[in-house]
């Protein structure tokens, strides 16, 4: 079940930063897969209008799950490999702290410690799995907006700005 974020594609002046919790599975297409639907979140990460947040549990995870053969065999494919995916890893999240416990709790154990993570931050959490997913209106709650993936949306000028000017002198006049 495809959930979309969309985010404009031009930051407002004074945007603040948001930071992103980015569960395994998009991490996986962010970093190795190359998946288009994680181009929105690699722009907004390399102009610094999104910080990725984590923690070294979910680097941990992430580490073992590269282990897996059937994740090693596409590695292969795409010529990359775990030391490689691990140091983009380090490059782009900045590790934080676990987090506290929110009072939601996902029937998916091993997703709790983005639910936490994102919860105690307000952020946007990216995940694909069904049951993070489900829990998006409670997190809606605590300030966390939940998607699979992000989109930008052109921001469009007002139409009053795209309207024509009078020139000077050609006002009509004003009445008596």
């Amino acid at each position: 079940m495809p959930v979309e974020l969309a985010l404009p594609a031009v930051a407002a002046p004074g945007e603040p930063v948001r930071p992103v919790v980015v569960d395994t599975n998009v991490a996986l297409d962010l970093l190795i897969f190359g998946d288009p639907r994680t181009a929105p979140l690699r722009q907004l990460l390399a102009e610094g209008r999104l910080a990725w947040i984590a923690t070294q549990v979910m680097r941990d995870e992430l580490e073992r799950v590269l282990a897996y053969p059937h994740i090693a065999e596409r590695m292969d494919f795409y010529r990359v490999d775990a030391p490689r995916v691990l140091a983009a890893f380090d490059a782009g999240a900045r590790l934080v702290p676990v987090a506290p416990k929110v009072a939601y709790v996902c029937k998916d154990a091993d997703d709790q410690k983005f639910i936490d993570l994102a919860a105690q931050h307000r952020a946007i959490l990216l995940s694909k799995d069904k049951a993070v997913l489900c829990m998006r209106k409670r997190l809606m709650t605590l300030d966390t907006q939940v998607a699979t993936a992000l989109v930008l949306e052109p921001v469009l000028e007002p139409v009053l700005d795209r309207m024509p000017q009078p020139v000077r002198g050609t006002e009509p006049a004003a009445a008596a």
